[in-house]
């Protein structure tokens, strides 16, 4: 065996996958445990963390329930419910449309300027 196998002696692991119906479940759970003892005997005995139930919490009581699936091979996780990122798209796309109208009307104003300035000078040089 040289120093520069190409072989890995262990394969990098793979992360564990949550289905929506595991993951209310473990909610039901963790909400049953009356104290902060049996809640951290419950997220070491699933290899759990805390993030993981505030975060499918949040998603459950937004009535996402598509939420609960596992996005974590999305280019953005948007933990807005979805109502709101329409509403942020559209006032984003209300601000670009206000500055083209604001352009414009700045793009008139100078030509409508201009127009008067070469009247004048055509009726002074007759």
């Amino acid at each position: 065996m040289t120093s520069q196998d190409t072989t890995d002696p262990a394969p990098r692991p793979k992360r564990g996958t949550f289905t929506a119906e595991y993951k209310l479940r473990i909610i039901a759970e963790h909400e049953a445990c009356t104290t902060g003892t049996e809640r951290g005997a419950l997220l070491r005995r699933e290899r759990l963390y805390h993030s993981h139930i505030v975060e499918w919490k949040n998603a459950r009581d937004t009535g996402a329930l598509t939420a609960l699936t596992d996005r974590r091979t999305s280019s953005a996780r948007s933990k807005k419910h979805p109502a709101e990122v329409e509403a942020d798209r559209l006032r984003a796309r209300i601000a670009k449309l206000e500055k083209e109208v604001a352009d414009r009307d700045h793009a008139l104003e100078v030509t409508g300027k201009a127009s008067a300035l070469l009247q004048a000078l055509s009726k002074s040089a007759d």
